[in-house]
C-alpha cells in the first residue's frame, strides 16, 4: 500500500517569464506551476508521455480552482504536496498545496481530472491497473487530515455587526 503520506513533487523554480508588472508570479503561472508539479505525481501513478505513446489514453484537466495565499518570486522555489481525495472508473478529485522552499503554503490546487481516450477523444475507464493505482493512493491518503480549502467557495464573507 503506498505511503499514507501526501506525494511530495520535485522542486520547481518561478522562472522571469512568470513575473508580472507587480514584481512577483502572475497569476496564470500558479496554473503551470500546479501542473508541472502535477506531472511529478502521475508519472508516479502511470499517467505521462509514455501512457500516452503505449496505450492512446490521457488525462485532460475538467476543473481546477486556487487559492493565492503568499506571493512568491523570480527564482523561488517551490514543491507540491499531492493528496488524492476521491476517484471512480472515468475521474479521479485531488489536491494539492504549494509550498516555498522555506516550508510557508504558496497556494493550493484543487483539480478534477477526467481519463482520455485519444482516439475520439472520450471520457473512459482507466486500465484495472492505473485504476488500482489510484485507488490505492486515495485509500492511503484517506487516513490524513483533510487539508485546509479543501472545497471553498469563493465570495465575501460579510462580518457580522
Amino acid at each position: 500500500m503506498p505511503d499514507p503520506q501526501p506525494v511530495r513533487s520535485a522542486f520547481h523554480t518561478v522562472e522571469e517569464g512568470w513575473i508580472d508588472h507587480n514584481g512577483h508570479m502572475n497569476m496564470g503561472y500558479y496554473t503551470v506551476l500546479f501542473d508541472h508539479c502535477a506531472d511529478d505525481v502521475f508519472a508516479g501513478i502511470g499517467f505521462g508521455p509514455d501512457y500516452v505513446a503505449a496505450r492512446g489514453l490521457t488525462t485532460y484537466a475538467a476543473e481546477f480552482h486556487i487559492r493565492y495565499l503568499r506571493e512568491v518570486k523570480l527564482g523561488d522555489r517551490l514543491f507540491s504536496k499531492f493528496y488524492m481525495l476521491d476517484h471512480d472508473p472515468k475521474r479521479f478529485h485531488y489536491f494539492q498545496e504549494l509550498y516555498h522552499e522555506e516550508g510557508w503554503i504558496s497556494a493550493t490546487g484543487e483539480g478534477l481530472t477526467l481519463h482520455v481516450d485519444l482516439s475520439g477523444p472520450r471520457v473512459v475507464p482507466m486500465p484495472d491497473d492505473i485504476a488500482a493505482r489510484v485507488a490505492a493512493m486515495a485509500r492511503a491518503h484517506a487516513s490524513l487530515p483533510r487539508p485546509e480549502g479543501v472545497g471553498s467557495r469563493i465570495g465575501i464573507r460579510r462580518r457580522q455587526a
